[in-house]
């Protein structure tokens, strides 16, 4: 899947907004790995990001709904934007 060349900034901007709206702050480390390798579709990205937060055992569907909202938002306006 082709990504435009700021990605970078992308990913920033969408973990950036995890932070503010729901708390998924994530710690610096594992915030870079997402934006240096981010994965390629929408469950997977929620999937990581959950993970990331140290809630991968979690069965709070809602929660994830809400990331995965977040996540295809941003990843809507990628794919618009190749």
């Amino acid at each position: 899947m082709g990504y435009r060349d700021d990605l970078d900034s992308d990913v920033q901007r969408l973990l950036n907004e995890l932070c503010i709206k729901l708390g998924f702050c994530l710690p610096p480390d594992e915030s870079r790995r997402l934006q240096e390798s981010p994965p390629g579709d929408v469950d997977s990205f929620t999937d990581a990001v959950i993970e990331a937060e140290g809630l991968g055992d979690t069965t709070d569907t809602d929660l994830r709904r809400q990331v995965r909202t977040v996540v295809d938002q941003h990843m809507s306006r990628w794919a618009a934007g190749r």
